[in-house]
Order: structure tokens, then sequence, then C-alpha cells
């Protein structure tokens, strides 16, 4: 285990056999269809690796990039677009797929953002939801959610604190 790591949360069995269920559930909810997965940069993308991988479903990828927290450990309120997505989103079934859902904020941003794409349809999966940081007024709700978990503040699988961490398999609470 990393020494800046107090423990681990969730194991790399854990990630792995979670991101196969969520992979077969929406892979038999979209059966037929063609969906775009959208990856929220950067923390989401070894998730989204994982769980674009294990689909058993045609699909394409896109990125978007989205930050409301740069190098701190709290939201900062604001939301930053600094890459959005290239491919057509009008009239495609597309899934937003997320590291962890915390305050709502880059969520609920990047849900408005895609809707105004006028997509056939918008669902959003997590990895991560840690409900009791919600902001009021937040109404996002996931249709797909990897884990429910406590306000730690965690790293791991692609989460990071000022851009460390991100490669540990697993993951851990934050000393």
């Amino acid at each position: 285990m990393h020494p800046d790591i107090s423990s681990v949360l969730i194991s790399e069995e854990q990630l792995r056999v979670r991101v196969k269920e969520l992979a077969a559930q929406i892979s038999a909810d979209y059966q037929g269809k063609h969906p775009l997965f959208v990856c929220i940069l950067k923390g989401a993308v070894v998730f989204f690796s994982d769980l674009f991988r294990a689909m058993k479903i045609d699909c394409t990828c896109d990125f978007l990039g989205a930050c409301s927290y740069g190098a701190d450990t709290c939201s900062s309120g604001r939301v930053d677009l600094y890459k959005d997505v290239t491919e057509q989103i009008k009239g495609r079934d597309v899934i937003v797929v997320e590291d962890i859902y915390d305050t709502g904020i880059t969520l609920d941003f990047v849900k408005t953002h895609l809707q105004s794409k006028q997509p056939a349809s918008l669902s959003v999966c997590v990895l991560l939801d840690k409900p009791a940081r919600r902001k009021p007024g937040i109404d996002v709700r996931p249709e797909y959610v990897g884990f429910t978990i406590d306000p730690y503040f965690v790293v791991g699988y692609g989460l990071d604190c000022d851009q460390e961490y991100r490669h540990l398999p697993y993951i851990g609470i934050k000393k």
C-alpha cells in the first residue's frame, strides 16, 4: 500500500468485479443500440477504459474535460470546460462516465451542457457516489453507480490529489 494511504476502501478485485457488472447491465439496457460513451477527463479515464472494454454491444467513445477541483481537495464551485466532445451528439444515446459524484457541481454542469446538444437520451454512470457531500439544488440521478461511499477523500484508480495517485490499482483513503 502507498505510504500516503491510510487504508484501502475498495480493492482492485472489488473494482474489477463491479466494473464487469456495470458493463453487463449497460450492455443489456442498450442492446440493439449504438451508444456514445463520454468519458469525463481526467479522473474517469481508468474506470472508463475498463468499462468500455467490458461492453458487449457496439459503441463509440468521446472525451470531455471538465474540472471544479484544480489542485484543491474541495470543489471551487466553478466548473471549467477545457475540452468539449468532438462527436455529433444530436439524436444519439449518450452515456456519461464519471469517476465520482461528490458535490454534484461538475456532473450537473456536464449534464446540462450535453443536454443542450440534443441527444436522444442521456444517462450517467459513476464509479463512486458520495451523497453526503451533495450541494443543495443538485438533482442528478445517475442510472448506474459502482459504489456508494462515505465522505472520505479518496484517490487511486484514476482519482487524484493534485494529479498524484491516479496510478494506484485500488481506491484508498488519503491520509
